[in-house]
């Protein structure tokens, strides 16, 4: 009985793939997750592994590119993270008053209904326009605009204080202020 050797034997070339990984990362949790990620690659590109070629090659290659990937990753965030600690040294921390206030206002955002959150989020902050919020969001664009307004109104209403929100909603009916005393 001849058994028939299997093309993509990604688990016989795990010990291999570790110890590159190791040598190219010096921690153990790394070198595993290095390994993970590069699986997940070979397996998403298993279609592009010519039969018959060497898998140890071409899953060694893999394991350093992904490497590769994530030290340009690393980079760049570093970079980004350098800049912004750059400017954050520029700007005066915000006062206590300012503080409380922001915290008051994100609240206010975060106990908005979810739907109308979604809408608000998208179209103020990631200043999408109301189609590609709309389509973002698989709704008419009536229907997030609806949700943006009220959003918008709820957020309103919690910057005015509540005697000034009721005073613009009430109206005197049959004769005039003078005549409630």
């Amino acid at each position: 009985m001849e058994r028939k050797a299997q093309p993509f034997n990604v688990i016989g070339q795990l010990a291999a793939l570790r110890r590159y990984a190791l040598s190219l990362v010096r921690n153990p949790e790394d070198a595993e997750d290095l390994v993970h990620d590069s699986l997940v690659k070979a397996y998403e590109r298993q279609s592009s592994f010519r039969t018959g070629a060497n898998i140890r090659n071409w899953l060694l290659s893999i394991v350093h590119n992904t490497h590769v990937d994530r030290l340009r990753q690393r980079r760049a965030v570093d970079r980004r993270h350098e800049a912004a600690a750059q400017l954050a040294e520029q700007s005066l921390p915000a006062n206590q008053d300012h503080s409380v206030r922001l915290k008051q206002v994100r609240e206010a955002f975060f106990s908005l209904p979810e739907e109308q959150r979604e809408a608000l989020h998208l179209v103020a902050i990631e200043e999408l326009s109301y189609q590609e919020a709309a389509n973002a969001l698989g709704i008419p664009v009536g229907t997030l605009m609806s949700r943006v307004s009220r959003a918008r109104a709820r957020l309103r209403a919690f910057e005015q204080p509540e005697t000034e929100a009721t005073i613009h909603h009430l109206r005197i009916v049959g004769g005039s202020s003078d005549d409630q005393q």
